[in-house]
């Protein structure tokens, strides 16, 4: 489906402002040409976005292994099915997304009709990740082509070999007319940046999330940030601390080590109930990875050496000494750090105050179960919060009382992979959502439309403004029927 354009990758040497600049030129060019609004345009790239994924499947497989160490099941379950639900569900939804909504016309349009036309913003640009690099690139990707823009995705160069397949195969599949893979790392993000975008979308942390801010500020760019923060998991004594156990580890360990931004980040349950909790979870780990963790296939490892020495660091921390409870085993050459439980952390340590995004888990406890609403509350609003609890009282009062970017009861992670649910997170977690229709909306204008016919005239709505026409628009803005009669007659007469 090559125009026979530029290339649909570029970056790498040479990649500055002046060609960043002239590829969003082209893009806007082909934008313009109205080639991406049809439903037949967005419904073939889709396509050929599931053809590639189960065509390329064990070369993706492969680049995550490379990037990241990732067990093939946890590529396929938490990457590859994710990103074939997505682009199914958009194919299945999509002609309904693209019609207009009718809507209400009010009184005072009368006689009218109205409604709300989904139109594509442009031309936008899309930021991935390294935790998920194939989900975090190609979801939004979905939702920007079913909106109908021209995209280019940027990979990030924390997985190198995921951004290197993407630029060699997403040119074999795609329209390169109309969507673009730029590799690189920071000179090209930041020739990126300095373009006027339509939108742009960014998944990573809050510090370069304020750069991309920045520069969107320039331009007026409407943005989308994915960012993170500590997702607590709050933990009641009336559960099944088996299952509880097992949920709590697959969604910290099992999802990408622990590098996953809606990983649980912290538990807090009762000083009583902590000794139970930590050895359920104990035993599950031990049985999820048996007894030396290093040597299990279906654990991934640190991304890379910086990270592993920030992860440490956060055990070097003097406040934590004596406060692990299993695991901190390390080996820097093989950027391994054991599945990590620390028990009674002081909620001034480091490991309290930063994103752990790895496989170190800290347990705070209270006197009661309730208390942990305000532990949570005294920091900024987490992407996920996380109840086990049979208390039906407990989780109304959770949810109403904790502020975060989405919630899961008795389980962690699994509300990620509900297309009719935003993901997305509030304040420092970030803003705007996707997945689903929130996906297609999130690269959307809602345009509203009102359409009036030749009749229905009022000499009420003209000047002069005579005492009885102010008197008639005042009751017909207050819906008055009688005013809306009189007014379709014409009265008041002349003028």
């Amino acid at each position: 489906m090559d125009s026979g354009k530029k290339p649909a990758t570029m970056g790498g040497g040479g990649f500055d402002g002046e060609r960043a600049a002239e590829m969003v030129a082209e893009l806007r060019e082909t934008f313009r040409s109205g080639r991406t609004r049809s439903l037949e345009w967005r419904a073939a790239q889709l396509k050929a976005l599931v053809r590639m994924i189960e065509e390329k499947e064990s070369d993706i497989m492969g680049a995550l292994y490379a990037d990241l160490a990732k067990p093939q099941l946890e590529s396929y379950l938490h990457e590859i099915s994710l990103v074939k639900s997505a682009c199914s569900f958009a194919l299945k939804q999509l002609k309904r997304w693209m019609k207009p909504e009718k809507v209400p016309a009010s009184i005072t349009t009368f006689p009218s009709t109205a409604e709300i036309v989904s139109e594509p913003l442009g031309v936008v640009l899309i930021i991935s990740a390294w935790n998920y690099p194939v989900l975090l690139s190609l979801d939004p990707v979905i939702g920007a082509i079913a909106a109908g823009n021209a995209v280019v995705l940027k990979p990030s160069d924390l997985a190198p070999a995921t951004s290197s397949l993407f630029a060699r195969i997403l040119p074999d599949y795609i329209d390169n007319s109309c969507i673009r893979v730029v590799e690189g790392s920071i000179p090209e993000a930041t020739a990126l940046l300095e373009q006027k975008w339509d939108k742009i979308f960014y998944t990573g942390n809050g510090n370069v999330g304020r750069i991309v801010m920045t520069a969107a500020a320039k331009h007026l760019t409407p943005v989308v940030l994915e960012l993170g923060g500590k997702s607590p998991v709050v933990v009641d004594s009336n559960i099944d601390v088996k299952v509880a156990a097992r949920r709590i580890a697959v969604g910290k360990w099992g999802c990408n080590n622990g590098q996953a931004c809606i990983a649980p980040d912290y538990i807090i349950t009762t000083k009583s109930f902590a000794p139970i909790l930590v050895d359920s979870l104990k035993r599950t780990l031990e049985k999820f990875y048996g007894e030396d963790a290093s040597e299990s296939k279906d654990l991934s490892r640190i991304v890379n050496a910086d990270h592993f020495k920030r992860l440490t660091s956060l055990l070097d921390d003097e406040k934590v000494s004596g406060k692990i409870v299993h695991g901190g085993q390390q080996d820097e050459k093989h950027l391994y750090i054991a599945p990590t439980l620390l028990l009674d952390v002081p909620h001034d340590s480091l490991i309290m105050k930063e994103e752990i995004f790895g496989p170190l888990l800290p347990i705070i406890t209270v006197d009661k179960v309730e208390d942990s609403f305000d532990v949570i509350n005294s920091k900024s609003k987490p992407l996920a919060a996380y109840l086990f609890t049979k208390d039906k009282k407990l989780e109304e009062k959770f949810v109403k009382i904790v502020s975060a970017g989405g919630m899961l009861i008795n389980d962690t992670v699994l509300h990620l992979a509900n297309p009719y649910l935003p993901f997305g997170g509030v304040g420092e977690s970030g803003f705007g959502s996707y997945h689903g229709k929130f996906s297609f909306e999130a690269f959307s204008h809602k345009k509203a439309v009102l359409s009036r016919g030749f009749g229905g005239e009022t000499s009420a709505r003209y000047p002069p403004y005579t005492p009885q026409k102010q008197k008639l628009l005042r009751q017909l803005l207050n819906g008055s029927i009688i005013a809306l009669f009189l007014a379709l007659i014409g009265w008041p007469r002349g003028g």
